[in-house]
């Protein structure tokens, strides 16, 4: 947490910024039931991908509420921007903030006052956390527009789960002419109030793909007169595993996965017809298109071998998410400032899970960071996506900080 006595560089411009600084600061924590209630509201509201109409008219009233003019993007992301008044020293900056708002289609078994009030979905994830900690951050900022230069853009984005909602941000021109972008997630594997800021890979791309083998029907008793879809499909989610071991380097990194499998029609029936469901994971271009179409491969011969044929199917969900150096070392600079350099984590394993906000990263150079909220005396380092999901709301404090300090260090070309 901040102190008087951890102030030890300048956020803002003119003979006071020290005490402009914790000013600042104080007006966070002093705010932080609000932010509460924001949470605690979308928590008791989750709405799943393309189904967030209620969360994005909750943000436009909060929005509204705070003096800001907003636009729908899609039919549910919210979008709106502050403009600083100060004089700038020289060209002025943009930077880009992100939220996710989309939840889970899970039904909460967490017992608390704000549990899910709609059967089969919850806030899993800790998006309910990031929508309410940037309103929190919009709403300091729109209060302090003398303090700071330039343009700060809010994206309030859908679809995160489904690697849906950042490309309708980058294709509809909403980053178009920013100099930076800025996103972050709760993290429950890393202790309140830590933070964490890597620069390189931090998550891998996600593409979900589909099998369809089509073989030929025959009574179970006389195999050889049919092509059996059960055994190609087997056959290939083996090959598949070799794509990791055989197939790519062991100094790169790749998943592939298969989730589910649907076949045949009875017991004593040959299967005319398998489908195969997964994912492959990596954190290059590269290594994900090879195992893309090492995956086609296999797939095509191997049914073909077997008497059948097989088709796949890809949907790319989201790039690799890779930290920009420049951004990386900017936020680091920031986190410092107001959490402790002791309390800034800057080497980790990066994950095999994915985030759409490696869209924006790729549109504009950018970072995301992770906001710590494990406590295990709250019960809050249940790993994410689990129907017992909680998050420590202290780390709001430090994730509205975050935003926040580090938006205002960026337009005011405090952390270049």
């Amino acid at each position: 947490m901040l102190t008087v006595q951890r102030v030890t560089a300048a956020l803002f411009y003119g003979d006071t910024m020290k005490e402009l600084e914790v000013k600042i600061y104080d007006e966070i924590k002093k705010d932080h039931e609000y932010v509460v209630g924001l949470r605690r509201h979308l928590h008791k509201h989750p709405e799943i991908a393309k189904e967030e109409f209620q969360t994005a008219l909750f943000i436009e009233s909060e929005l509204d509420k705070i003096g800001l003019a907003h636009k729908r993007v899609g039919e549910t992301g919210v979008y709106a921007e502050i403009k600083g008044t100060r004089n700038s020293k020289g060209k002025s900056k943009t930077i880009v903030l992100r939220a996710d708002i989309d939840a889970l289609p899970i039904q909460e078994t967490h017992i608390c006052e704000y549990t899910s009030q709609i059967a089969g979905r919850m806030h899993a994830c800790g998006h309910d956390a990031h929508t309410a900690a940037l309103l929190g951050a919009a709403r300091i900022l729109s209060a302090h527009t003398d303090l700071f230069s330039g343009t700060i853009r809010l994206t309030f984005q859908a679809g995160e789960e489904i690697g849906y909602g950042a490309r309708i941000f980058v294709d509809g021109g909403y980053l178009d002419g920013a100099d930076r972008t800025f996103g972050m997630h709760t993290a429950s594997i890393v202790p309140t109030g830590k933070v964490v800021v890597v620069p390189g890979p931090n998550n891998a791309s996600v593409d979900w793909f589909k099998i369809t083998v089509h073989g030929h029907a025959a009574h179970v008793s006389t195999p050889h007169l049919g092509s059996d879809a059960v055994y190609i499909a087997s056959q290939i989610v083996i090959s598949a595993q070799a794509l990791v071991t055989r197939c790519t380097s062991p100094m790169e990194n790749v998943l592939v996965g298969i989730g589910t499998i649907k076949a045949g029609d009875s017991y004593n029936i040959v299967a005319q017809k398998a489908e195969l469901e997964g994912t492959i994971r990596a954190f290059s271009q590269k290594t994900r298109e090879h195992t893309k179409e090492m995956l086609l491969q296999i797939a095509s011969q191997t049914a073909q071998l077997f008497g059948g044929t097989a088709e796949v199917e890809y949907k790319d969900f989201t790039s690799p998410l890779i930290n920009d150096e420049t951004a990386t070392g900017e936020v680091q600079k920031t986190a410092d400032r107001i959490f402790g350099d002791e309390n800034v984590i800057r080497k980790c394993q990066p994950s095999l899970g994915g985030d759409d906000f490696a869209e924006y990263i790729l549109k504009v150079p950018g970072v995301y960071a992770y906001i710590g909220t494990g406590n295990e005396k709250k019960g809050t380092t249940v790993a994410h996506h689990d129907s017992n999901f909680d998050i420590d709301e202290d780390a709001l404090v430090n994730a509205v900080a975050l935003y926040t300090f580090y938006a205002v260090d960026f337009v005011n070309e405090e952390v270049s």
